[in-house]
């Protein structure tokens, strides 16, 4: 069976132009104490060095103290939710629309759901409707990437997209997972990096594979008349 590229491999070439490629890894925390005063060199992107700053609260599990608390978001009205159970798709596929991301199948996005770490937050009286969504894929033991992180427009601006980030990242680092990647377009790097992501500190480039047109063209075998 022919392996299929992954997805969005049509548009990498300029993703990789457009965007950056940033990770997230932890540093191997012997005690809470000890996680405080280190500083790690992390790896991945596409561009310049930088350095991941200590957390500013890692906890001794080595988890990330969150900025705003699950009660403090239930009493401005948005509730927390840690899977993808109950969660309208096509309600998502149209927040995905709205911040400039294409639109999915809704059967393939709810395979893609399945198979990753969901944090996302719905608004009272709407438990289906995300207003900030992000996942995460990967094998659960020692990668991850992050993907789809949107937040719905008129509820931009509120600390939602760093809660849902927040939250997705605690309960990856309390599985173990070291090495957190993702794609990010240059104008929202800033806000990856108040996450601790950190881009390029050792030349180390992210690249995806992508199947150049006219191979895939040919390679591709007509219809049937």
């Amino acid at each position: 069976m022919q392996q299929q590229p992954w997805p969005g491999a049509a548009s990498a070439a300029a993703a990789l132009k457009s965007r950056r490629f940033l990770l997230l890894r932890p540093p191997q925390y012997a005690a809470a104490t000890t996680a405080a005063s280190t500083t790690t060199t992390i790896s991945w992107s596409s561009s310049r060095r930088l350095l991941l700053r200590p957390l500013r609260a890692a906890t001794p599990a080595g988890g990330v103290r969150l900025t705003v608390s699950d009660a403090e978001l239930e009493s401005r009205g948005f509730a927390v939710r840690r899977t993808a159970e109950g969660i309208d798709v096509a309600a998502l596929n149209e927040v995905f629309a709205r911040v400039g991301f294409p639109r999915r199948q809704e059967e393939r996005l709810r395979r893609a759901l399945e198979h990753s770490r969901v944090v996302w937050l719905s608004a009272a009286g709407e438990e289906g409707r995300p207003v900030a969504f992000a996942r995460a894929a990967g094998d659960g033991v020692f990668n991850a990437v992050v993907w789809d992180v949107v937040v719905e427009p008129s509820c931009q601006g509120l600390g939602l997209g760093r809660a849902v980030m927040e939250r997705l990242v605690d309960e990856l680092r309390r599985d173990g997972v070291a090495n957190i990647v993702l794609y990010a377009e240059t104008r929202v790097v800033g806000f990856y990096r108040l996450l601790d992501f950190a881009m390029d500190p050792d030349g180390i480039r992210g690249m995806a594979y992508y199947r150049k047109a006219s191979f895939a063209t040919a390679a591709t075998p007509s219809p049937p008349a």
